[in-house]
């Protein structure tokens, strides 16, 4: 697995196994130029017909068909108007979205507010679909002309990027379904760019809607979609975009077409979770000297095979969010690898150097297990990096690999010493920080919680939370954040050691404007909702 299940759980699943028919078994030079081969939607053998926009289930191609008020890109957490043409934080308990004039449904119909107000209420009346947890943080939705207001529970500005990603529906349809949680909504409407064409078990297609509101921005006239994706048949049939992890790409991937390009960004940070309720783990002193003892430019090249850079101990996503580092804080958090500062550190937490093993005051010998996934390879590949280094310094490492659902629980109870995962990458540096920090997840061992999985307790930290979600004032959103990676950085309430990588294949022989480094528009993921970017940016080549 070569991305983080806590960061994208679905992106595991695209670039896996194989087959394919019809117009998956055409190269891109003889399929139709107007055609976009895409492989991103498998991880079955088989596909089943659901397009729920609300079922976690559904298939990919429903980020297609329905369309949020907002879209974010993950890259730098940046806003393009969609269904709303315009919105406005009025304060940190109100904002304010107008809708766009002339949008239609699929069947014909206008887009009105109360459609929008619609989709946001079958929310508050069936919880199981509200997976954004919009109504977590809404306390009040209401219309006025085009213009909707949305009203949150507390101060809460951070909520403002949740509830503008959220897809809507058409009242005319769905208020006649008797169980919105169970309906496969076979026959979708929606507002997007793509209409479901033919559909079986092993492929479906998707038609570019006529009645599309920007339809002049789309050039894909149509969708193919194969149900599983080799390798070999991403190279061999000349896929014009696929979300896939390939080992040496220049030499896969590159070779086999001048017009085969890819871009493999930062989509979330990799760490190590120390486990703060126990020693050694609980002295800052002790962090430090692991901090200090792990050459992470090393870590990074063995677990991704060179593809993605170390990550700096400031917890952002870089270059994507540079606009947020602090001016304070060395090298934009780089740790250098020293030996001699991570033994003056251990020195502090009461640990020295004998005949070669770290020891405590009595003489025995340090010993820690480091627990990550079976069957991610990039983490164990990294672990094992971090087992050598910490093992060079006199350490004695274990590492176990429980099943992906016992690691969960793992991880959720706090039954680790030190356990890998990941955090960032939807785009919010608040929302990283929140999840990493904030006091409200810390519950007791053998409690199972949903994040701060170190259980990571600080009165300050969570002052400085409650203060970003309630100001509307950029200069001070920079200064918490600020902040907040002084305290990453200094208190290494976790270890951060590479970024988990976005894995984008793209063909320009029939379409260009892909995403890339010198234009990071969106990540190049097919299953997301900033799909949608990339899709009405492609140009016909």
């Amino acid at each position: 697995m070569r991305i983080s299940a806590a960061l994208v759980a679905a992106a595991t699943l695209f670039g896996v196994a194989a087959c394919g028919n019809s117009s998956a078994n055409s190269s891109s030079g003889s399929a139709s130029s107007s055609e976009l081969l895409l492989g991103g939607d498998s991880g079955t053998p088989t596909f089943v017909k659901n397009f729920n926009p609300f079922a976690t289930n559904k298939r990919v191609g429903t980020n297609y068909i329905y369309e949020p008020l907002m879209v974010m890109n993950p890259v730098d957490g940046k806003m393009s108007p969609f269904l709303a043409k315009s919105y406005k934080v009025v304060d940190s308990k109100t904002v304010q979205y107008t809708l766009r004039d002339g949008v239609k449904w699929q069947d014909g119909k206008a887009l009105t507010t109360d459609d929008v107000l619609f989709s946001f209420n079958l929310m508050k009346k069936y919880a199981a679909l509200d997976s954004l947890g919009v109504w977590q943080r809404m306390s009040d939705i209401s219309a006025s002309g085009d213009v909707i207001t949305i009203k949150f529970k507390t101060d809460d500005v951070p909520a403002v990027s949740i509830v503008s990603q959220q897809l809507i529906v058409p009242e005319h349809i769905w208020k006649d379904v008797k169980d919105p949680v169970k309906w496969t909504n076979t026959d979708p409407v929606g507002t997007g760019p793509y209409k479901v064409g033919t559909f079986n078990p092993n492929q479906y297609t998707m038609t570019k809607s006529t009645t599309y509101w920007q339809a002049n921005k789309v050039a894909a006239a149509t969708l193919v979609l194969p149900a599983s994706n080799t390798q070999m048949d991403i190279v061999s049939k000349g896929y014009d975009w696929a979300y896939a992890y390939m080992t040496d790409v220049k030499k896969t991937w590159l070779s086999k077409n001048s017009k085969n390009a890819y871009w493999f960004p930062a989509a979330g940070v990799i760490s190590l979770y120390p486990n703060l309720t126990k020693a050694p783990f609980n002295d800052v002193n002790f962090r430090q000297g692991l901090n200090y003892a792990l050459d992470r430019d090393a870590i990074a090249k063995n677990a991704e095979e060179g593809y993605m850079d170390s990550a700096g101990q400031n917890g952002l996503i870089l270059p994507g969010q540079n606009d947020w580092v602090s001016s304070d804080i060395p090298n934009k958090g780089k740790i250098t690898q020293s030996t001699k500062t991570a033994l003056e550190y251990f020195k502090k937490a009461g640990y020295t150097q004998q005949d070669g093993k770290l020891v405590d005051s009595s003489g025995k010998q340090v010993e820690l297990t480091i627990t990550t996934a079976n069957g991610y390879s990039d983490w164990l590949r990294g672990v094992q990096t971090v087992q050598k280094q910490l093992s060079a310094i006199g350490i004695s490492v274990k590492l176990t690999q429980p099943q992906p659902a016992a690691y969960n629980q793992a991880l959720n109870n706090g039954d680790f010493d030190l356990a890998v995962g990941g955090f960032g990458g939807n785009g919010s540096v608040y929302q990283a920080y929140n999840t990493l920090l904030n006091s409200e997840y810390a519950l007791p061992v053998g409690t199972a919680t949903t994040s701060n999985f170190q259980r990571y307790k600080n009165a300050d930290v969570d002052t400085l939370l409650t203060k970003f979600r309630a100001t509307t004032n950029t200069s001070d959103q920079k200064e918490i954040i600020n902040q907040l990676q002084k305290v990453v950085y200094n208190e290494v309430p976790v270890l951060a050691m590479f970024y988990g990588g976005s894995w984008g294949l793209f063909n320009s022989d029939k379409f260009t404007g892909w995403p890339s480094e010198d234009d990071p528009y969106s990540l190049p993921v097919p299953y997301a909702q900033c799909s949608l970017l990339i899709l009405t940016h492609l140009k016909k080549a």
